[in-house]
């Protein structure tokens, strides 16, 4: 059954990559919402925030989907082929260039979307922004990282 909805979700893909990105990401932001606000926050159903929910899925759509599905086109054209080099090519740029300016868009917008101030906005980027980036290196980079692994060359011990 999953497989079936792998090959049919590719496929998709395949035919209409931009609307699939967009609205995969937008699905995957307020899902990651609803987790949020019931297992970490454990607001329970009555107490769930559907507002906060919408706006979440509204960066996701409108941000998030466009944003990374252009940049991975770019990525594409700056760094050609499927060999592992490249791939970690792609990895750096993605993590050294993208994302310090990702994230701090997507926290701008997710703040004026919430209702902050300019000024309360920037005050909430220059307080949370570092220990941001700091947590998305390594949960972001962490697969990456450990994928990496097969670039070491292996310790024979003596």
């Amino acid at each position: 059954m999953m497989s079936v909805l792998w090959r049919s979700y590719q496929a998709l893909m395949i035919r209409h990559p931009w609307s699939v990105q967009i609205i995969t990401a937008g699905s995957l932001v307020g899902a990651g919402d609803v987790i949020s606000q019931q297992v970490i926050e454990r607001r329970g159903l009555a107490n769930h925030n559907v507002a906060r929910t919408a706006r979440m899925m509204s960066i996701g759509f409108f941000f998030v989907g466009p944003v990374i599905g252009g940049w991975y086109k770019v990525l594409d054209r700056l760094v050609t082929g499927t060999t592992k080099t490249a791939a970690l090519q792609k990895m750096l740029l993605d993590q050294v260039c993208f994302a310090p300016c990702f994230l701090a868009s997507f926290l701008g917008i997710s703040g004026s979307l919430n209702g902050l101030s300019l000024e309360d906005n920037i005050h909430k980027l220059e307080r949370d922004y570092t220990d941001a980036l700091i947590s998305n290196y390594y949960t972001g980079c962490r697969s990456d990282c450990s994928r990496g692994l097969e670039f070491l060359p292996i310790l024979e011990s003596q």
